[in-house]
């Protein structure tokens, strides 16, 4: 499995939306950069002072009102129905996919991404110096995906429970779901003992 493709697995991917934000962010620049360099008479001293609409372009308003109003109508009524689904597409949950094991019609079998999730987290759990752990399965039915995290005990040695890791609870679980790729991202974090009291 290529880089590109593990990555899209383990990152929910918000392409679109950075483009659209870079797009609208890079026209706002370049309308105010614009601007200033009218309004300096950059361009001359006639074009900044000149009114911000053209008076040529007010004229031609005034004499085409109703279709300037119907496209004005339009355009906002685009542009609020884009940026509609552009925000629930962005709040929307992000999937957790089942994996068929077995699409066979009158035998099919479907491992649901929350087993997927409990069977790995409670095997990463058994890890020396592992005091918890939380799994998501993330990514497609055709390309599901591991986030892993663990809180290490202190003292912990952190190759081994790496090495642990990737030996004994990735390996089973690829086995298992016979999978040859599982890729997997994976965060150590070091847990919070019981505070101790000060006497």
């Amino acid at each position: 499995m290529s880089k590109t493709i593990a990555a899209k697995a383990l990152s929910r991917s918000y392409t679109g939306e950075r483009t659209l934000t870079f797009l609208v962010g890079l026209l706002a620049f370049l309308g105010g950069a614009l601007a200033l360099v009218v309004g300096l008479g950059g361009l001359g001293e006639f074009r900044g002072r000149r009114p911000l609409l053209d008076p040529i372009a007010v004229t031609w308003l005034g004499g085409h009102a109703t279709p300037a109003r119907v496209a004005a109508i339009v355009l906002g009524v685009l542009l609020f129905v884009l940026g509609l689904r552009w925000a629930l597409r962005s709040l929307r949950p992000e999937s957790r996919p089942d994996l068929d094991l077995d699409r066979t019609e009158g035998a099919e079998l479907v491992v649901t991404a929350a087993a997927i999730a409990g069977a790995v987290q409670a095997d990463a759990e058994q890890l020396d110096g592992v005091g918890r752990a939380r799994v998501r399965a993330v990514g497609s039915r055709t390309s599901p995906a591991l986030r892993i995290t663990l809180w290490l005990r202190e003292g912990t040695d952190l190759k081994r429970v790496w090495s642990d890791l990737d030996a004994r609870v990735l390996t089973r679980a690829r086995e298992s779901l016979g999978l040859t790729w599982l890729p997997t991202a994976v965060r150590m974090e070091l847990d919070t003992g019981p505070a101790k009291r000060v006497r």
